[in-house]
């Protein structure tokens, strides 16, 4: 979005700025940064509840004295349908137009965003500033006073709520989602500071079905009871999303056991958050970290999980690795992205460790699609790698991304891969193969030797370029060319190669792909 505010900062205020200086650091990077982030946090966001390009107009009189009203004359429930995919302020002007309309927005669940009463923001032309807020709050007010309820869905997500006077308001308006029975809720709060609490209050909102939350601190709740089924904090609650937020691993154990009914949970962008994951929940399917430090993320028992997608994973300290562990988990099908060079893999009760032979207690049988973050010129991670495969033994889809790394090593060539002996899921189960990122590095050009020399029953493979790296595509598809043999088992295999459209580093993940089951690979690059 463009920046229109003549002041020099959008997100952060003169105590942040203030704060920056004093640490060393350049508060207008600071402020590139965090737009950055916010830009990312946005694109997680469901779509909002309305059309935004639906908006009330009226005939000329002319044309409205010589026509007949029949929209008037639908029946009640047509005319709630055409309200409720209205903007909420064009929604309640509709009472104004005749006493059969009157009714109908308030017989009508209330859909609300407050980025429509802003002009330009959907459309990118400009960034909400703090200005901007106290308008949009009396705007909220008025129309969360105004409706009976039920609420269908409340997106709030351009407001600045830092100062005491905004959170009471928000406090307040949380204590009316309770009452009124919001089902979807999306908060978020845009910086700085980055730990303006959120009210307590919304523990209570029993109703929601859909709850996203963006840069809070979530309220403490070291001091709360631990819910049991019959008691949830959210016991309608089906997807579950917190973005850039500040809390603690008992703040998410405490969000998971009030959830009985959880299928989707997204975390993305921690700043300060769980450091260890414990993923527990009769109904869980979809589990989504992206872009997260964490210490540890434990598949306790999820019988019904089958999606766990890591994408981005840090370690909180240099030279850390983060524990994964998959305990039970019998339907899960898509796991990705594995990083053997951060992730240390358990599955039951075993570590795997580089090298050890694959047994039953060391094979999760059910994984068909797996995605592998891979940094093929370090010697340890290629060492890794076929031990980390062996243990999913009947993966149909592998997805490679080969990570850039200034990191000097051995030499990691075709006779490592050919040391470490065959692989029984790329020999005999691997139809589907892309690899990302591909810059035609000595590393990554064994190791598709290797694999186009093992796979017996693949069918197709897609090498998707890095960005800027070759001058000319026809030295890479001459180069790949040598690497499937004439007479070998892939030689049958079609191969798509292009180019990456994406920034280095590849796509953005998208957090809508991967709720969405309709998708039935949702690791796949297009």
């Amino acid at each position: 979005m463009a920046n229109q505010n003549p002041e020099p900062f959008i997100f952060l205020n003169a105590a942040a700025v203030a704060d920056a200086l004093l640490r060393g650091m350049d508060p207008l990077m600071l402020e590139q940064t965090t737009q950055g982030v916010l830009k990312f946090l946005y694109m997680c966001l469901p779509d909002t509840p309305v059309y935004s390009r639906a908006v009330l107009s009226a005939l000329p009189a002319a044309a409205a004295s010589s026509d007949e009203d029949r929209i008037s004359a639908l029946p009640f429930a047509l005319l709630r349908d055409i309200v409720s995919r209205l903007p909420a302020k064009d929604a309640a002007r509709t009472a104004a137009l005749s006493r059969r309309w009157r009714p109908v927005w308030r017989c009508t669940p209330l859909a609300l965003a407050d980025a429509h009463l802003l002009p330009g923001v959907l459309e990118g032309i400009r960034e909400p500033t703090r200005a901007d807020t106290p308008a949009i709050a009396a705007t909220v007010s008025r129309a969360l006073a105004a409706h009976p309820g039920p609420f269908r869905a409340v997106h709030l997500v351009v407001g600045y709520y830092a100062d005491a006077a905004r959170q009471r308001e928000l406090a307040r308006w949380v204590q009316t989602f309770a009452a009124k029975g919001v089902q979807e809720l999306v908060l978020v709060n845009r910086p700085w500071p980055l730990d303006v609490p959120l009210p307590a209050a919304l523990l209570g909102v029993a109703t929601l079905t859909r709850l996203y939350l963006g840069v809070w601190k979530f309220p403490d709740t070291s001091a709360l009871p631990q819910r049991g089924a019959g008691a949830a904090a959210f016991p309608l609650l089906r997807e579950l999303v917190l973005c850039s937020m500040d809390m603690e691993s008992r703040d998410v154990d405490f969000l998971l056991a009030g959830s009985p009914v959880l299928e989707n949970l997204g975390i993305v962008g921690s700043r300060k958050m769980a450091t260890r994951l414990r993923l527990s929940g009769q109904h869980l399917r979809c589990v989504q970290i992206c872009l997260s430090a964490v210490d540890s993320v434990a598949v306790v028992d999820a019988p019904s999980l089958e999606r766990l997608l890591l994408l981005g994973s840090m370690t909180r300290h240099s030279g850390a690795c983060i524990r994964l562990k998959i305990g039970k988990a019998p339907k899960l099908r898509v796991l990705g992205y594995l990083d053997p060079g951060i992730h240390m893999l358990e599955i039951r009760n075993t570590v795997i460790n580089a090298g050890m032979k694959a047994s039953p207690s060391t094979m999760a049988p059910g994984i068909k699609i797996l995605g592998l973050n891979v940094r093929f010129g370090v010697h340890n991670d290629a060492k890794m790698l076929p031990t980390f495969l062996r243990c999913f033994p009947n993966v149909e889809t592998l997805h490679f991304v080969s990570e850039k790394t200034k990191e000097v090593s051995a030499k990691v060539d075709l006779k490592v891969w050919e040391e470490a002996g065959p692989i029984e899921s790329i020999q005999s189960c691997v139809k589907m193969m892309t690899f990302r990122e591909f810059r035609m590095e000595p590393s990554e050009v064994a190791f598709l030797k290797f694999f186009f020399k093992s796979a017996k029953v693949l069918k197709n493979a897609v090498i998707v370029g890095s960005k800027g790296s070759f001058t000319s595509f026809r030295e890479v598809m001459s180069k790949l060319k040598t690497l499937i043999p004439e007479n070998g088992p892939s030689n049958t295999c079609h191969v798509v190669v292009y180019e990456s459209s994406d920034p280095d580093g590849g796509a953005v993940w998208s957090l809508k792909k991967g709720f969405d089951f309709s998708v039935s690979d949702p690791l796949f690059y297009r």
